[in-house]
């Protein structure tokens, strides 16, 4: 008889809804780990830890009410059985800060922005016991895969991965951060090419395209895309044309490529 592996439970705790978001989605698609909580700051987090019992906690250090370092203190006070493993998450890379969070306890101090499959890896090196206090920097835009961007950028803005318009969308966004004078040839060699390649119709491709923006809009996370941007571009009834996205998250990261 072979038994099935515990999970490893996670809880995530973040004020910015775009990252826990992103955070959650992509552990959720780990076959070995599971979300057990999602707190908006420390307070509410704390509950949840101390309800939840979960193995590794993702902590922002900055947020209201209470923040990273008073979780760590506050945890630190409870008669906790299985006290979870801390990876703290944070903009800023003061050393005092990165030191009190290590001295109150914190395995992993990452600095945003950070890599996905690296956080994935150090949740399972403290599930496993093997962690070490170690502080990760920023990791470089260039390096990372453009597959894996677009794929964070639709978990922020709302486009699910079932929809055929997530792949058209994806591929669109690829041929244009690589070619970007395709873009004003979009109905003569944009849809037809992704067409070929997914053994359709430049139609169908243009319809799936337009389905996956509408839902973005529809599940109302017109406020992720503006704070992907770092700025308002659209409002909830001003819903962009296809040409007009897919332009604007390739000029996104074609500018995070060259920065």
């Amino acid at each position: 008889m072979v038994m099935e592996k515990r999970k490893i439970r996670v809880v995530v705790i973040d004020d910015n809804p775009g990252i826990r978001e992103i955070v959650s989605s992509y552990i959720e698609h780990q076959e070995d780990m599971d979300v057990v909580g999602l707190a908006s700051n420390g307070l509410e987090g704390i509950e949840i830890i101390r309800e939840k019992q979960p193995d590794v906690v993702i902590l922002d250090m900055i947020m209201p009410k209470l923040d990273g370092l008073g979780v760590l203190e506050q945890i630190n006070q409870y008669p906790i059985e299985n006290r979870p493993s801390f990876i703290c998450l944070s903009a800023v890379g003061q050393e005092d800060l990165i030191r009190k969070a290590i001295g109150l306890g914190a395995k992993y101090y990452m600095i945003k922005p950070f890599d996905m499959d690296m956080v994935m890896k150090r949740i399972r090196e403290l599930a496993g016991g093997q962690a070490f206090v170690k502080i990760s920097a920023p990791v470089p835009d260039k390096g990372k895969n453009i597959e894996e961007k677009i794929t964070n950028i639709f978990l922020l803005i709302g486009i699910p991965a079932h929809i055929k318009g997530y792949h058209f969308l994806r591929e669109a966004i690829k041929m244009v951060v690589e070619n970007g004078d395709i873009i004003n040839s979009i109905t003569k060699e944009l849809y037809p090419g992704i067409a070929k390649k997914f053994k359709t119709t430049p139609s169908k491709v243009e319809r799936a395209i337009r389905h996956a923006i509408d839902v973005a809009w529809n599940r109302g996370k017109v406020e992720n895309i503006n704070q992907l941007f770092g700025y308002k571009v659209y409002d909830s009834n001003d819903k962009p044309t296809n040409g007009e996205f897919i332009a604007l998250i390739a000029d996104k990261l074609n500018m995070e490529r060259s920065a």
